[in-house]
């Protein structure tokens, strides 16, 4: 078997061919009449003897997938991934139908992977194929590697992310699923622009970041000398002071970055959607949730049943609510609200958890971790500890919060809470909050005063709730990473 360095020195010598035969191998601009769909579609007009248009002349354009044939025929498939990528035409060379210097050029200088344009008359096979019978061509990209291996594709996940473009043209299914994600999140805008809300643009850079806890990127910012952050939220206390300003409904879909491990729920770049809603609350919003997640599933996947991650669903079935520290007590026997720091690492250790900071936040957060894989949904977890949830309004009279997270296949698919609007409480949480980040919480949220100076011109009783790619990943049974159209790769050594 040739090696690549081999391959690549023949095609470099059928380049040759193609400039010396008078034509450009990478022309800007080449003949062609329709896409592949629509040559499919319009097959019969432009073929139908004694129709208007019958022996008129069209020209295809495409990728050269496969090629068979020997002697005076040769048939190509071109593919232009038109149709969801779907869309396949059958280019037939008969020496008898074309100039033989260009039927020559085309055996001797033409592989599998080019880009070629075809000129022809629309003809049906003997076994009833569609094709375009080829009266010239011309070369639109010449190749100078080879295609993957037409049946499996490139093996090494590597190597599969390091050339995702080269993964995306030979694995169908990931194709599909990438345009269902862009389906999903179209579904999702549609969905919320019905319900009347207004589609925003906030801040990417900020001074200090908010709306969750996570380690931010940072990075300096020239002009102004100033540090800044990448957001880890889809600007939660922009849209909040959107709210403020008077617009009763907001969304955002954007990109948000958060410096943290990799696993099959999270990477440090990824989509999420955030709404806020004034005058409304988490019961108001627990509703419009379970009514999107229902439209997302049906529209994109065609069904609200589900399995994923040894997990069976229907999001159509009624939604029970879990509480927080309830499901705690009874899953593994602990009462977070009695029980010391030091109890919840023995605990931790016990059941064989890995657990990052000491702090109660942490240990509290970590133990429920452990619980919620166990639950396969759909439900709402609510009840959540005020120390877990830095911006939600309290329930008046406990040390829980007004919040609810939507619950599938043992993972978190979404937050969302009666926003805390009260200037004073908000300031102490914050205080809370740089007390963890003094003693060495990367994660734990950075106060933020002119939000609080907010909150003291006032802000409307407001509902926000987001979600992100997690909900499309559990929805498709696939790792995070693998959805990513371009994951981030370390460069070679």
């Amino acid at each position: 078997m040739a090696s690549l360095e081999e391959l690549r020195a023949a095609r470099l010598g059928k380049l040759e061919l193609i400039k010396k035969a008078g034509m450009d191998p990478y022309p800007s601009k080449i003949p062609r009449t329709f896409c592949l769909a629509d040559a499919k579609l319009s097959f019969d007009e432009y073929a139908k003897e004694g129709g208007k248009k019958f022996g008129k002349e069209v020209s295809l354009a495409g990728r050269i997938m496969a090629i068979r044939g020997q002697g005076s025929i040769l048939f190509a498939v071109l593919y232009d991934g038109k149709n969801d990528g779907k869309a396949r035409f059958q280019a037939v060379f008969k020496k008898d139908a074309i100039d033989e210097k260009l039927f020559k050029l085309f055996t001797d200088a033409v592989d599998i992977g080019d880009f070629i344009s075809v000129t022809g008359t629309f003809f049906t096979t003997e076994r009833g194929e569609q094709s375009i019978l080829v009266k010239s061509w011309t070369i639109a990209a010449k190749t100078l590697q080879p295609l993957p291996e037409k049946w499996h594709g490139i093996q090494d996940t590597d190597e599969r992310y390091r050339k995702r473009y080269l993964d995306l043209l030979m694995n169908q299914e990931l194709r599909e699923l990438i345009i269902k994600k862009s389906q999903f999140w179209d579904i999702t805008r549609n969905f919320l622009k019905s319900k009347g809300f207004l589609e925003v643009e906030t801040p990417t850079l900020e001074i200090t970041t908010g709306g969750a806890e996570a380690t931010p990127f940072k990075t300096h910012h020239n002009d102004y000398d100033l540090d800044v952050y990448l957001r880890i939220s889809v600007g939660e206390l922009w849209q909040k002071r959107l709210m403020a300003a008077g617009f009763p409904k907001t969304f955002e879909i954007g990109r948000v970055y958060r410096n943290e491990g990799s696993s099959p729920e999270h990477l440090q770049e990824f989509t999420n959607m955030e709404f806020y809603w004034s005058f409304a609350d988490f019961e108001d919003g627990m509703e419009l949730t379970r009514e999107m997640y229902i439209k997302i599933a049906q529209e994109t996947f065609g069904t609200t049943k589900f399995t994923s991650r040894g997990h069976t669903f229907d999001l159509a079935h009624e939604w029970t609510k879990i509480d927080y520290a309830s499901e705690i007590k009874k899953q593994i026997g602990i009462d977070i609200a009695k029980a010391s720091d030091k109890e919840m690492m023995k605990k931790l250790d016990e059941l064989g958890v890995k657990y990052e900071g000491t702090n109660r936040e942490r240990l509290t957060d970590t133990l429920w971790k452990y619980c919620r894989k166990n639950i396969s949904g759909p439900a709402f977890l609510i009840n959540h500890p005020v120390l877990v949830a830095p911006l939600a309004k309290r329930i008046e009279g406990t040390e829980t919060v007004q919040m609810f997270q939507p619950l599938i296949a043992g993972s978190e698919v979404g937050r969302g809470y009666s926003e805390l609007n009260d200037p004073i409480d908000q300031k102490q949480r914050f205080d809370e909050q740089k007390k963890l980040i003094d003693a060495g919480d990367t994660e734990a949220m950075m106060p933020d005063d002119e939000f609080v100076e907010m909150l003291e011109h006032a802000m409307p009783p407001t509902c926000g709730f987001g979600f992100g790619e997690r909900f499309f990943a559990i929805l498709a049974d696939k790792p995070i990473r693998e959805l990513q159209m371009f994951p981030l790769m370390k460069p070679k050594k």
